[in-house]
């Protein structure tokens, strides 16, 4: 879900290789790895919803809520304008829960 780039500049930069090989590859949340088409992985990059949400508009709660997920099971810092847009978009999701299992 959040690219290993944003991760790195989220705090991954201080784990150890066998952290980041966890991130990489955490099959323990459902919401961590999502099969993607080639354009859209491309579209993204490693973008955070502060610059880049997925087309289709009726996803954007469950992307900003399985963002904010991922990024509390791996305790990922979230900068400010990235702040600003998650705020912004779960604003137009009421009532939107956000289970989250630490991963560490």
């Amino acid at each position: 879900m959040v690219p290993l780039a944003e991760a790195w500049d989220s705090g991954a930069d201080a784990w150890t290789a066998a952290e980041r090989e966890a991130y990489a590859n955490d099959l323990g949340d459902a919401r961590a790895l999502i099969a993607v088409s080639a354009t859209s992985n491309r579209s993204k990059a490693d973008q955070d919803p502060a610059t880049w949400l997925p087309p289709a508009t009726g996803y954007h709660c469950q992307y900003v809520t399985d963002w904010i997920a991922d990024k509390t099971r791996w305790s990922l810092t979230v900068d400010t304008t990235e702040h600003e847009a998650l705020a912004d978009q779960l604003s137009r999701c009421p009532n939107t829960p956000i289970t989250v299992t630490p991963a560490r």
